[in-house]
């Protein structure tokens, strides 16, 4: 997915949205895109922030500038400061958007259970409202939190277990799924013929700081481990003439696949980046990422997979 709130040069918000967002755009939705700092071709209604709302705004848009040695604090108390605002669809925006934030790294399962029940309150105070049958944007990333990062939100509400079966089901697409993709260099990679080595899928931009941040860390774990047996294969939905100055810049060598028609992020259900997957010798997804990774959230990964 594209988010619209990110670009290389901005310090908007990575929300996970929909590439084609009009299709699934609701209040609060329209709220969170607020928080981005470039124009967008439909811009929503503005939004009135109180004046208890507006430091905690500014607050999640610095976040990704705070240290990673402090992130984690400073998202804790921005989920305690966004459960002690009244209830309202600005309360879900913001909440929804610091579980965006908090996925980037390794906050801990302490923060991210915090930033869970915080968004979970939120939604069960002022229910974000669906469209044509699918559950709204804040419930697909609470079930996100609760899949993928193991935390407990105990929200009783039918749009959150739609979003759970609708993961469950991304899941098992994932598990079977196979393409092929030409990297820069002109060679074709198909998955599946793959098999005996263990294969980390990561979908990447030039444009998205979280995905630029792990590239280091990617790039040595295929020093390390590709003589082990790993293969990093890295996807983009950009133009080789955008993204081959790039690889060049930051002296990547693990293959850059372009996926220009997103047919496989498509097949991947992508709805937001960076995103990982890890299939061990066999063919089995045995672990992803829904955001970026630091180097030992990869190794527990890639440990999953038999690799040490």
């Amino acid at each position: 997915m594209r988010s619209p709130c990110s670009s290389p040069d901005d310090d908007a918000l990575p929300l996970k949205l929909m590439t084609n967002f009009g299709k699934r755009i609701g209040p609060a939705t329209a709220a969170v895109l607020l928080l981005c700092a470039i124009p967008l071709r439909a811009q929503p209604r503005q939004t009135a922030w109180s004046e208890g709302e507006k430091p905690i705004l500014e607050r999640l848009r610095g976040l990704r500038h705070v240290p990673d040695d402090q992130r984690p604090d400073a998202t804790r108390r921005l989920a305690l400061d966004i459960r002690g605002l009244p209830a309202s669809e600005r309360k879900v925006s913001l909440a929804s958007s610091l579980a965006n934030l908090a996925t980037e790294g390794d906050p801990g399962a302490g923060t991210l259970q915090e930033v869970a029940t915080t968004l979970a309150q939120a939604l069960h105070e002022t229910p974000a409202a669906g469209h044509n049958g699918e559950p709204a944007m804040p419930y697909v990333t609470l079930a996100q939190l609760v899949r993928y990062e193991k935390v407990q939100a105990p929200l009783d509400d039918p749009q959150f277990s739609a979003a759970m079966a609708r993961l469950e089901a991304a899941d098992k697409r994932r598990q079977s799924a196979d393409f092929t993709l030409t990297d820069l260099t002109g060679k074709r990679w198909t998955l599946r013929d793959l098999r005996g080595q263990v294969v980390l899928v990561n979908f990447w931009a030039t444009w998205c700081p979280p995905c630029r941040k792990e590239m280091p860390d990617l790039e040595a774990l295929h020093q390390e481990f590709g003589p082990k047996g790993l293969v990093i294969l890295a996807i983009s939905d950009e133009e080789a003439a955008k993204v081959a100055p790039f690889i060049a810049e930051h002296k990547i060598t693990y293959p850059i696949l372009l996926d220009p028609g997103r047919k496989v992020n498509e097949l991947f259900q992508v709805e937001g980046i960076p995103k990982s997957f890890v299939y061990d010798r066999s063919g089995n997804l045995v672990a992803q990422a829904i955001d970026m990774r630091t180097r030992n959230q990869f190794l527990a990964m890639l440990a999953q997979a038999g690799l040490q």
